[in-house]
């Protein structure tokens, strides 16, 4: 059996440190050594450029970067584009887009070296919109990788394995994770699947899976006491290569076209019924995160007009912080107990993205800035006072 196997590593640019320093100890590390010792074994990896930048503030982290190199070199793995910050990319204008994703190349570079090739594509959240994908396909990058349910809507129908198909829209390359899979602990579920196709005496040889995760399931989310996918890598019976390894070795030539739904890796075939495929991220239900867009589209507007302000610098660090995805996500208030994660809901977080946005509007030092400044801070206080309240109503009782 053949396993493709996608993970994304990424803390948020504005986190405390010792949130990234646990996911090294309980999942990064375990992941490099997985590599460095089974010589044989393949990953794709998303490595996001503001995680990368994060890890170099201590020597471990550096480390990390090292070795990680050091199979990067090898050909142990690749890595795939993204959006330096993880941002929302469907959410946001086409030139924050590609301020994010050019970004994202220039710090992968700095750290793996100019000549680093990164033919494949991860879209934050897999939040994919054809209006990103033209954009990613402008950008040189030829495949990306998306849940299931961008290909089979509010249909049951799933995708072949394995197999490529090309999105007519964009012209891009596309290969579909299994999300039953990957909404488990995949060594698991993949050992019981091996089990039973040798009962049934079925053959192992032609079988594909790909499983895309965050790479904190391994370890963070899901501690593995037993070490079980160390046990899974050691059986004889698999095999591994990188997505775009894969592509090179597979005789597929004629892709078949087709058109992908607007989605994410949470999207639901309700939400695609009603088109509402990003409500993870904008609810039209949720007052906290409808008003935290009208504040992030507020800041994203003054880019062009301050763009000459002597701190734009500053504004563009904090701009970037408080776009990503987390910001909003934690705002929506969902239960993922079924896939190893918490409630979406943590006023701190919302709030960190909130601070940042309007430090990014603060930040102008031109006077011209002074009507924003105070349009935004309306914003700001009125976004504040909505968190605490939905806090201690709602959801103060249900974590202590």
């Amino acid at each position: 059996m053949l396993w493709l196997n996608f993970l994304h590593f990424y803390q948020p640019a504005n986190t405390e440190f010792y949130h990234i320093q646990i996911a090294l100890n309980k999942s990064y590390w375990r992941l490099l050594r997985l590599l460095e010792e089974h010589p044989r074994l393949r990953m794709t990896w998303n490595v996001t450029g503001c995680l990368l930048d994060r890890l170099t503030e201590t020597d471990e982290g550096q480390a990390f970067i090292k070795r990680l190199g050091s199979l990067l070199q090898e050909g142990r793995i690749e890595l795939t584009g993204s959006a330096a910050y993880h941002g929302f990319l469907p959410l946001l204008p086409d030139q924050e887009i590609i301020l994010q994703i050019q970004e994202n190349e220039k710090i992968l570079k700095k750290y793996f070296g100019q000549n680093l090739k990164l033919p494949g594509f991860f879209i934050p959240e897999m939040a994919y919109n054809q209006r990103v994908a033209k954009i990613i396909k402008k950008l040189g990058y030829s495949w990306i990788i998306l849940d299931e349910i961008s290909y089979s809507g509010a249909s049951r129908r799933r995708p072949h394995w394995g197999q490529f198909y090309l999105d007519a829209r964009s012209g891009l390359q596309v290969i579909f994770r299994d999300r039953r899979l990957s909404s488990v602990y995949p060594p698991d579920k993949l050992q019981e699947n091996i089990q039973h196709l040798t009962t049934q005496q079925a053959s192992l040889t032609n079988k594909i899976y790909l499983t895309a995760t965050d790479a904190e399931l391994y370890g963070l989310r899901h501690e593995d006491p037993s070490g079980e996918l160390e046990k899974f890598v050691n059986l004889k019976s698999l095999s591994s290569t990188t997505i775009s390894d894969f592509w090179r070795s597979s005789e597929q030539k004629n892709l078949e076209k087709i058109n992908l739904f607007a989605s994410s890796w949470e999207t639901s075939r309700q939400e695609i019924e009603q088109g509402t495929p990003y409500c993870l991220w904008r609810d039209q239900k949720n007052k906290i995160q409808l008003d935290l867009w009208k504040l992030a589209k507020f800041a994203l507007h003054l880019h062009d007009q301050f763009k000459t302000d002597p701190n734009f610098y500053w504004y563009r660090w904090h701009l970037v912080r408080g776009l990503a995805s987390c910001t909003f996500w934690w705002a929506s208030g969902r239960n993922f107990a079924k896939i190893f994660g918490p409630d979406a809901w943590s006023p701190d977080d919302i709030e960190r993205g909130l601070e940042d946005l309007i430090r990014a509007v603060r930040s102008l030092s031109s006077p011209q800035s002074k009507s924003a400044k105070l349009q935004a801070e309306k914003y700001y206080l009125q976004i504040k006072k909505q968190i605490w309240s939905e806090h201690w109503q709602k959801h103060w009782l249900k974590v202590i």
